[in-house]
């Protein structure tokens, strides 16, 4: 089968200027680049001078952690923004390895009782998803919670030596069994108090195996400095790849915020530490983190136990963050679907709650499992962040889209727009060139993650193609397929799982 893509303007993804081609597509493979005027393939694409680019890398997905994979194995939201990759993995949370066949460490975002396990490492979970079809190409990290809270149900304290060689041993063997790297969430209540010689250790293992370390930082706000300060030290130590995850200004840090770019500026020369980041201005939580430090515990009784306990919850309510209960959001909340889409302000107000009693009532009501929007995010100092030099652009986000999801959910605006954005961005707005842009977010991701003949248009790679003009998505090309087309998703599921064969 041959598909001739005639008329582009050609987008390689190694941030060279557009040029006029025409690309021949042979099976899931690009074939030649050239001028083929008058070659006949089986099925001919005239572009009429709209942009041809690589598939976008979404380099930051969280469709796992929400168990979307299997709920939507199309992932229309990513393949209609031209996302053909999207890794998964993240914060410190993976489908695999399981070394008891339980999926407890992503029970906060879906329900795991409507997934059949059927593996324990992840050579096993490779295999398994293998004949699991999907409409995007998948790649996953490994996550230091799922393992860790095998190895020990108490987060809080430091593993044994005998437990950390094992976690090592497991470590490895994942990264050998086909894994992108490995990930942490210091930022969540369970990780924080991971010790950095546990953190150095694991990194060890995934320097010697060149593969990509991510970091949910320990701290994103009075702490931010001395955890972006870890992440490089840990790169000058180890020589690991380090990618910090949703590197976002918070409002009221901007100037902590200028002081770590400047710092991962200094150290560029010793440290390899790269960034994701997304162009909006709300995050997506889960709704314990508004909780002060010394209440979060790793035993979830306890939080509940705490929270309505008179003298603790006195204690809580004195230390809430001032909160907008009109900003906030409720997008999740497992057997309880009828709060979706509520703000916190009408959640409270319909309880006769003020604000802070309202969001301890919701905690506890969803078993602190609620996951809502919080505008948080200083934007303008994120548009200016996307032009930055170790900047990737990630979604941090599920698709939700089907049909077939029964569990309500609102639709996070970067779970199908933060690659339209992006390119309205540097399209439309100038904030950086456009080939750029495409470098961003096709051959750059690719590189961090070694992710072999995709990335660019070249003779020999993957045919991972999207056609766009005026940020407007109107084809993508999937391992050689037509999987949308004019902006919509044409329920092909071409996608395949990836390997990191490094």
């Amino acid at each position: 089968m041959s598909l001739l893509i005639k008329n582009t303007m050609l987008l390689d993804g190694t941030g060279k200027p557009a040029v006029k081609a025409d690309v021949l597509v042979r099976n899931d493979k690009i074939s030649a680049i050239g001028n083929f005027s008058k070659y006949q393939a089986d099925e001919i694409m005239d572009a009429f001078g709209a942009y041809l680019a690589p598939g976008f890398i979404d380099v930051h997905t969280d469709s796992d952690h929400y168990l979307t994979l299997f709920s939507n194995p199309g992932q229309a939201d990513f393949l209609e923004q031209g996302v053909t990759t999207i890794i998964g993995g993240h914060c410190g949370v993976s489908l695999a390895p399981l070394l008891y066949g339980s999926l407890e460490s992503v029970q906060e975002w879906g329900d795991t009782r409507k997934i059949n396990i059927n593996w324990h490492t992840l050579k096993e979970f490779i295999k398994a998803m293998g004949s699991h079809r999907l409409g995007v190409n998948f790649g996953t990290l490994v996550g230091h919670k799922t393992i860790r809270k095998s190895l020990t149900p108490h987060c809080n304290r430091d593993l044994s030596r005998n437990e950390l060689r094992v976690f090592n041993s497991v470590l490895e063997k994942s990264l050998k069994d086909g894994a992108f790297g490995f990930s942490i969430g210091l930022g969540y209540r369970q990780n924080r108090q991971t010790s950095y010689n546990e953190i150095k250790s694991l990194a060890e293992i995934v320097a010697k195996n060149k593969k990509l370390f991510t970091i949910h930082l320990r701290n994103e706000k009075r702490g931010l400095l001395a955890s972006v300060n870890e992440a490089i030290e840990l790169a000058k130590e180890t020589g690991v790849k380090v990618l910090i995850s949703h590197f976002r200004p918070l409002l009221g840090y901007g100037k902590d915020y200028d002081e770590a770019l400047a710092l991962i500026d200094r150290n560029a020369d010793k440290s390899d530490v790269y960034f994701d980041i997304y162009p909006f201005d709300a995050s997506t939580v889960l709704i314990d983190t508004f909780l002060p430090e010394w209440a979060e515990g790793t035993d979830m009784e306890v939080m509940l136990k705490d929270i309505k306990t008179p003298v603790l919850k006195e204690k809580i309510l004195r230390e809430l963050p001032r909160l907008k209960g009109d900003e906030i959001i409720i997008i999740n909340a497992p057997e309880n679907e009828y709060l979706v889409g509520k703000s916190l302000k009408e959640f409270a107000e319909n309880r006769g709650l003020d604000i802070g009693e309202g969001l301890l009532t919701l905690m506890g009501l969803t078993n602190f499992r609620a996951v809502v929007f919080y505008k948080n995010i200083a934007l303008q100092k994120v548009i200016k962040t996307l032009s930055h030099e170790k900047a990737i652009i990630a979604s941090n986000s599920a698709c939700f889209k089907e049909p077939e999801v029964k569990q309500r959910i609102i639709r996070p605006e970067r779970s199908y727009r933060t690659f339209k954005k992006f390119l309205e961005l540097a399209e439309k707005n100038k904030v950086l060139p456009l080939e750029t842009a495409i470098y961003k977010i096709t051959a750059l991701p690719a590189e961090r993650l070694n992710l072999k003949s995709r990335g660019l248009i070249k003779e020999g790679y993957f045919a991972d193609l999207v056609v766009f003009k005026d940020a407007q998505i109107r084809e993508v090309i999937l391992n050689g397929k037509r999987v949308v087309k004019n902006g919509k998703f044409e329920n092909i599921l071409a996608g395949r799982i990836l390997k990191n064969e490094t």
